[in-house]
Formats: structure tokens, C-alpha cells, sequence
């Protein structure tokens, strides 16, 4: 069947709602038009842009009426950069926004009955604003000179900023005096198109209570042009720097980090605290981006767990041991397990540096090694897991079952995934008590959960 709607062409809209990822919602003759910047309730003019088999995307062209949870974005390039998608959406129709996502999912892929399953109102920040700990900027030239930015939406085009909002403000200030050094040293950046140049993204990580700064050189090749008097004028502006690495990633790849990382001045590490447990941190580590929220998140498993100082607990998907540590402090003992060797290695070192006894780590498969734990005759009270977006393993959440633990505590970082997994467990024999969205990432569209699952009939 035709589409109602024509490329180019303009129409008149009521904005419905909001999708997961925030852009609005308008339907003509039942055809839904997807359109940034748009928000429920809204009347206004859209072009379309683009008709799908059946869907489209819309430009917004002009509002007749407005929501009252509209705001005006602070960010001067808001409307190009692909970094945010709700700063035009008031802190509390944000948190209100993602609350209601997290319920619709669960209903839609979960089947959960919402009205008997509570899902708490998003948790926001006091001050939703440079909460990022890390920054990864992608470098490019412009006109002979270094330029570092985020890609324009939809493309691979960087927007040189020298500030953004959302990012701690010392490492945006490391950003741009870094950028400003090695443009005095006429530092070349890579092109993706060639595969030549050097210099592919500066990362920055920062100790939000510890004020330690690690800087990360990302490049093409293992050379490094005028090192000696790069890295003598950077550790002369920045005393709080206690470690330069870089990283050389020779393919032809979207993804940030090579293989091979080298230390080129300090410490390997860099220290911070979630609450009152210490993390060294490398250039590599998964660590989480806000620290504030952080704490809120695991304070949230914590209480979800419901420990006496009894309990046996396995954490699936461990890392660097983050949510491990917290719960050892409640717990009787804390096996953890995940596949990436080298984060084992971060955790053991966590676990060390805070001397906490009572864990034990293993590197490998969850589904593979909680098995084997069993037959050694470890029985897991609680099994917390917390996986990457797609969500848990089949054969993971069959182990789970299996091991009928009392309680699952699921950390989820996409609502959808986390919905399908629910559904998994609930036909396994769990039911699911509650479910706590938590804002992890403010102005984004992204929300992370923690929900609380029992044991039926136990």
C-alpha cells in the first residue's frame, strides 16, 4: 500500500509522543513520521525527509504550540552534534520520559503487567550537567589545523567544539590545550577515507573524587613525533595528568582502541572511589562515566539483594569487579565471572588495593563457569547480573533458572533487552517485584534499570 505521505512534502502534525531513542511522533492516517526535536502534545509543521515502507522521518519546520516541557538547549550545537538527544526537554520531563519508556517496554516485549509490577520514578541527578568522567573525541583537520569534536548526526563528520556540557570541564580543558600543543607541533590527524595520518582520538579519563587525569594518545602507528617536548609541555600545564599512554590501533576500523597500549610518561593507573571503594583505573578499563549515579545504581542493587552477611552471591558480567566489591561489603561471599581476561585482572588488583577477602574471581563465560560452581557444591543465594546492551546470553539466563537462586537482581542499560530477559526468567519461575530506573545519563536518551526478580513459591 502507498505511503500517505510524499518526500519533500509538508504537513500539518499533533506530536504523540516520544520514541525511545527522543524523537517525536506524528501519525498521518496512521502513518507514524519520526521527527527530532519534537515533543507530545505539540502542534507543528514537518517536511518529510525520508518515507519507509511503513514509517517516515520528518524535519521540524516550525511549532504552533508548544509543551510546557520544552526548553531551550543550552548547547550551542545541540541541533548538529549526535551527543545528546533531549536537551530540548525540561530535567523532569526527561526523567518523567524514560520512566514511561521503561514501563511500555516492559509491557510491550516482557508482557509484564506494569500495573501490578512497580516501576519507580526515574532517579536524577541534583545537577544533570558535566557528570561524563571520560571523554573519547575523535580528531580531524580542517584547513591545515587539528580539530576535535563528535560526529555530526548520522555522519562521520566531526563538529570542532571546544566545550560540551555534559563532560567534566577539566578534561574538556585538557581536550583543547592537548589540541592546541600538538597543533604548534603540526601533529597530523587520521583520515579514514586514506588510512593515513596519526593521530585518530584523544581520550581522557578523570578521577571524579581523586582529581587524577590519564591522558590517551590513540593513533595509526607506534611512532610518535616530537615526544620528548609533547609531553614536557603537557605535564607542565597539568600537574593533576599522572599518566600519558598511547594506544596504536592500525586497522581500518570504527572501533577506538588497538590492541597494543604503551606507557609513555607516569602511572599506569588512575585512581577514583564509588562510595568509599577505591578502583584503579587503566586506559582501557570499563568504569562507569558517572560516578555520582554510580553509587546511587549500586546502592540500589545493594538494597535489591536484601544481604544479611549470609549470603552467597555470583555476579555475571563482573568487569572490573565494581558491583562485586560493593556487594562483598553485605555478603558472606562473592564469586565473580566474565570473559575479558585483562578486566579479571583490574578486578583482582580492586579487590587487593581494598583489601576485601571475600570474593573470588574467574575469567570465562558465565554460563559456562557457574555450572562448574555448582557441581563444586557453591550455591548462590543471589545472582546479580549486568550486561552489555544486547542483554543476557540464552544460555546464561537457563543457568540462572537452573541454579534457582532466591533472587536475580538484572542491571540493565537497555530497557528492551532487559523486557525480553524478564520474560525468560518470569516462564523460568521468577517474578518480578519492582523496577528502578536510574538516569545515568542525563540529556541522552539512554536509562539504566535495576530490577528485582524472586523466586516463586520459595
Amino acid at each position: 500500500m502507498e505511503a500517505p505521505v510524499k518526500k519533500n512534502d509538508y504537513y500539518d502534525v499533533l506530536f504523540e509522543d516520544l520514541t525511545h531513542d527522543g524523537a517525536g511522533v506524528a501519525k498521518i492516517n496512521g502513518f507514524p513520521l519520526f521527527v527530532p526535536n519534537a515533543l507530545p502534545g505539540e502542534k507543528g509543521t514537518v517536511k518529510v525527509v525520508k518515507v519507509k515502507k511503513g514509517y517516515g522521518y520528518g524535519r521540524l519546520m516550525k511549532l504552533s504550540e508548544t509543551s510546557p516541557d520544552r526548553a531551550d538547549a543550552p548547547c550551542p550545537i545541540y541541533k548538529q552534534c549526535g551527543g545528546c538527544q533531549l536537551q530540548h526537554v525540561s530535567y523532569d520531563g526527561q526523567l518523567r520520559h524514560k520512566q514511561k519508556i521503561v514501563k511500555e517496554t516492559l509491557a510491550r516485549i516482557g508482557k509484564v503487567d506494569v500495573e501490578k509490577v512497580t516501576v519507580h520514578p526515574t532517579i536524577g541527578m541534583s545537577d544533570p550537567w558535566n557528570y561524563r568522567n571520560k571523554a573519547q573525541v575523535p580528531i580531524g583537520e580542517r584547513e591545515g589545523a587539528l580539530i576535535a569534536g563528535f560526529y555530526q548526526q548520522r555522519t562521520h563528520e566531526i563538529i570542532d567544539m571546544e566545550r560540551c556540557l555534559i563532560q567534566q570541564t577539566e578534561n574538556d580543558r585538557i581536550v583543547r590545550e592537548v589540541k592546541a600543543i600538538l597543533n604548534r607541533y603540526h601533529i597530523r590527524a587520521y583520515n579514514e577515507q586514506t588510512h593515513q595520518g596519526w593521530l585518530r582520538h584523544i581520550v581522557v579519563r578523570y578521577g571524579y573524587q581523586t582529581k587524577q587525569a590519564m591522558l590517551v594518545f590513540v593513533t595509526r602507528t607506534a611512532d610518535f613525533p616530537h615526544k620528548k617536548k609533547i609531553l614536557a609541555e603537557i605535564t607542565a600545564k597539568f600537574p593533576n595528568i599522572r599518566s600519558i599512554v598511547q594506544n596504536i590501533n592500525p586497522k581500518r576500523t570504527n572501533v577506538i582502541f588497538g590492541e597494543e597500549t604503551k606507557l609513555l610518561s607516569g602511572l599506569e593507573y588512575i585512581y577514583d572511589y564509588i562510595g568509599s571503594i577505591k578502583f584503579a583505573i587503566s586506559a582501557r578499563s570499563f568504569y562507569q562515566v558517572n560516578p555520582e549515579q554510580t553509587k546511587v545504581l549500586y546502592e540500589k542493587v545493594l538494597e535489591y539483594a536484601e544481604l544479611t552477611g549470609e549470603e552467597t552471591v555470583i555476579d555475571a558480567y563482573c568487569g572490573i569487579g565494581t558491583i562485586s566489591l560493593f556487594l562483598a561489603q553485605k555478603a558472606k561471599k562473592v564469586y565473580g565471572v566474565e570473559i575479558v581476561p585483562d578486566a579479571i585482572e583490574d578486578a583482582k588488583r580492586n579487590a587487593k588495593l581494598n583489601g576485601i577477602e571475600n570474593v573470588e574471581f574467574a575469567v570465562g563465560q558465565a554460563e559456562e563457569i557457574m555450572p562448574k560452581w555448582h557441581a563444586q557444591g557453591i550455591r548462590a543465594d543471589v545472582i546479580v547480573v549486568d550486561p552489555p546492551r544486547k542483554g543476557c546470553d540464552h544460555s546464561l539466563l537457563q543457568t540462572i533458572i537452573a541454579m534457582k537462586p532466591k533472587k536475580v537482581v538484572y542491571v540493565s542499560c537497555n530497557p528492551a533487552t532487559l523486557a525480553r530477559d524478564i520474560a525468560i526468567l518470569e516462564q523460568g519461575g521468577y517474578e518480578t517485584k519492582e523496577v528502578q530506573p536510574v538516569d545515568m545519563f542525563p540529556h541522552t536518551a539512554h536509562v539504566e534499570c535495576v530490577s528485582r526478580l524472586v523466586l516463586k513459591n520459595d
